[in-house]
Parts: C-alpha cells; sequence; structure tokens
C-alpha cells in the first residue's frame, strides 16, 4: 500500500467545492461526499493500478454514489491526484490540468 498522498491546490479546491455545494443541498450530503471520495483514495492506495489509465500515465478512479472522477498518478512513493471532476464538466478542463490541454499536446 501506498501511504503517501499528494492533492494538488486545484484538487483540494474541486474537494471543497463540492462538499460546499453538497452539503447546501442537503445537510450531511457534504460529509457523505468525503466518505465516498476517502473510500476510493483509500482503494487506490491499496491498489494504485487497478484503474485504467485515461492518458498517458494519468489514471481515472470512478467515486461511487457520486458523479465524480479521480484523475491520480501513481509514483514510487506516492499517489498525486491531480483532480476531483464532476463527470457533467467539459473534459478538456481535466484534460488541461494534466497537461493536455493546449495546442500541441495529445
Amino acid at each position: 500500500m501506498i501511504e503517501r498522498v499528494i492533492y494538488t491546490e486545484e484538487a483540494d479546491d474541486d474537494i471543497a467545492e463540492s462538499y460546499d455545494w453538497y452539503e447546501s443541498r442537503e445537510p450531511g450530503l457534504g460529509e457523505d461526499f468525503l466518505r465516498c471520495v476517502e473510500a476510493c483514495v483509500l482503494t487506490i492506495q491499496r491498489h494504485p493500478h487497478l484503474y485504467p489509465i485515461a492518458v498517458d500515465e494519468f489514471r481515472r478512479a470512478l467515486v461511487r454514489r457520486f458523479p465524480y472522477e479521480i484523475f491520480y498518478e501513481p509514483t514510487a512513493d506516492a499517489i498525486v491526484i491531480y483532480s476531483v471532476f464532476h463527470c457533467s464538466q467539459d473534459p478538456r478542463k481535466w484534460r488541461k490540468r494534466l497537461g493536455y490541454g493546449t495546442e500541441g499536446n495529445a
């Protein structure tokens, strides 16, 4: 199991914004969202290569119960989380965050 998890600032913002949105809709729903994200991250830590490759070395895990994808990169000693992305958003957003949203990239 890879113990260390590194969240980029953007991924932290994704989680905080989603938590606030769900909590504003129904008290406690934001907490449910956080628990589901944490469970997904724990599975990633235990089995970093379980989820499919989205592009190059970046992998994508689906969050149970909520329409979110976690984009991450497993390294030798850490899991780097780049995005906690709502599935209804434009995929160019996560591609750009992973360095693929500019001209000349795939």
